[in-house]
């Protein structure tokens, strides 16, 4: 029997609730307000005819302020940049709709003819006057097959992709254990670096360094990096971050003034709530967009256009304009790692609550550190934030034991120190987070290769440093002198004994 007070849906029609329709006013486009429409953006609807001119126009938002050397948020300039361009490409849908918007907007228009062998520039848009925004645009791919045995190598297919498409386009194929390559850094302008190896079975993360073998395997060493770290969830945030600083090095070289990534709106916010959820709540800014300049060579701008496009938009345009997506290669046991599942926990909630991904963008965009960095972190070149260990030491419970330095080596360039203060508190959650499906501490595998670049970063750093054995750690503060010790539990309890109840 049914009750009064809730009603009965079967004879009170006005009990049952209204489903929301998928658009808001009609089912013709809000644009032109002709067309039928053909796709539903957070409940407005686009007709095909109009849809590009909405995604024309949200890369351009998004990119343009930025192009010039001085960022113009004010009012419309000219474009200039004042170097070249790098495309990061991925071979996945973001990259190759970002690669193809990029090609229509700013590209298009750099197309000759030729006369009896005279070559004219057009006219119209093609105007002289109208000079290209980038002298040179290069599309860079960084190969991770070498980290997994068994894993494709995309590099031929996607070159001849670009080949077919962008013909015009300088490709530059690069591959991720060149991290980890003298030749590459020394090729992109690097300083000599050490051999640098840090060991995991301390949350200190004691290094020993010594001078390269010239016969070192680079392949090796990024298969021992992967393998040396602790969880899945660290695996993939380090290849994210190894990608991420060859790219931008390699856009340095290159003479590129902006470094494009074909991030979308979903996926720029999976990449802020699983990133914060692994300590990088301080650089979270610099997931959409930041200004790269670690030794002041000449500032390298990382923008990702893409930002305001859902991941529903490109699957659209890639359909509609008939592009190839290669595909990206997934990791062994990806779906393991905390970004796997924020991946499949919010596009859940974006199927049912399509504002899901934008207001988890506008949020994170309000955000913004209390203190000011102290530096940069030597592993992802991000905002260092200060007193890191201080902190976590307060908020971390482990059952650990006195940390102690890794043996000596013969070789007399060796050295020995900690790498902890020149990590951010995301790179050392990374190398130092315990898991029980990751490396214990009892395990053989417990040496980690750093890349060249946090080796370049030490060298500076660790230049006539020798550690002969653990001694006790002096802070001087405020012309105090404190010395740190570890409390055993009885101390603990006298300490707090007052404030005990009985």
């Amino acid at each position: 029997m049914v009750s009064e007070s809730c009603g009965n849906p079967s004879v009170e029609t006005e009990a049952i609730m209204t489903r929301r329709p998928k658009y808001d006013k009609s089912k013709f486009c809000i644009k032109c307000k002709l067309n039928s429409g053909a796709i539903i953006v957070r409940h407005a609807v686009y007709c095909k005819e109009c849809f590009p001119a909405l995604l024309s126009y949200k890369v351009k938002r998004i990119l343009e302020p930025q192009i010039n050397p001085k960022p113009e948020l004010s009012r419309k300039k000219s474009l200039k940049a004042s170097g070249n361009l790098l495309v990061g490409f991925s071979g996945g849908l973001g990259s190759t709709v970002l690669l193809d918007l990029i090609s229509r907007i700013y590209l298009s228009h750099r197309t000759e003819i030729k006369e009896e062998g005279v070559t004219k520039s057009r006219g119209g848009k093609d105007h002289p006057r109208n000079e290209p925004v980038w002298k040179m645009v290069s599309v860079c791919y960084v190969e991770v097959a070498s980290g997994f045995p068994g894993m494709t190598d995309k590099t031929q297919k996607i070159h001849q992709l670009l080949q077919e498409n962008y013909e015009s386009l300088e490709f530059i194929p690069i591959r991720l254990e060149n991290a980890f390559d003298l030749s590459w850094w020394d090729k992109v302008g690097g300083k000599a670096a050490l051999d640098v190896n840090t060991d995991l079975t301390s949350d200190e993360l004691f290094v020993s360094t010594a001078l390269n073998s010239p016969d070192s395997d680079s392949v090796q060493k990024l298969r021992s990096y992967i393998s040396a770290l602790p969880t899945r969830t660290a695996i993939e945030s380090a290849i994210h971050t190894l990608i991420r600083i060859l790219l931008l090095y390699t856009a340095r070289s290159t003479q590129s003034s902006h470094l494009l990534l074909g991030t979308s709106l979903t996926s720029i916010s999976i990449k802020l709530i699983s990133s914060i959820s692994q300590g990088g709540g301080f650089s979270v800014r610099e997931e959409a967009q930041e200004e790269w300049n670690p030794d002041s060579k000449g500032a390298v701008r990382l923008i990702r256009p893409l930002q305001e496009i859902t991941l529903k938009e490109c699957s659209m345009w890639a359909w509609w304009n008939d592009l190839l997506v290669v595909g990206k290669e997934k990791y062994p046991r990806g779906k393991d790692g905390i970004e796997a599942l924020t991946k499949e926990f919010i596009i859940g909630l974006e199927r049912d609550y399509p504002s899901t991904v934008s207001t988890i963008a506008r949020t994170c965009a309000k955000l913004a550190p209390k203190v000011d960095a102290a530096g940069l972190c030597i592993l992802c070149e991000r905002p260092l934030q200060p007193a890191v260990q201080e902190w976590k030491s307060q908020i971390s419970i482990r059952a650990t034991k006195e940390p102690s330095p890794p043996s000596h080596s013969s070789d007399p360039s060796s050295v020995l120190h900690s790498l902890t203060s020149y990590l951010c508190y995301s790179c050392h959650t990374t190398l130092s987070s315990r898991s029980s499906k990751g490396v214990s501490r009892n395990s053989s595998n417990t040496s980690l290769p750093l890349p060249v670049w946090a080796s370049t970063h030490l060298q500076g750093l660790l230049v006539d440093v020798a550690i002969t054995d653990m001694q006790p750690d002096l802070k001087e503060a405020d012309e105090e002198i404190w010395l740190s010790h570890k409390v055993n539990p009885d101390e603990m309890k006298e300490a707090i004994g007052e404030f005990l109840l009985e």
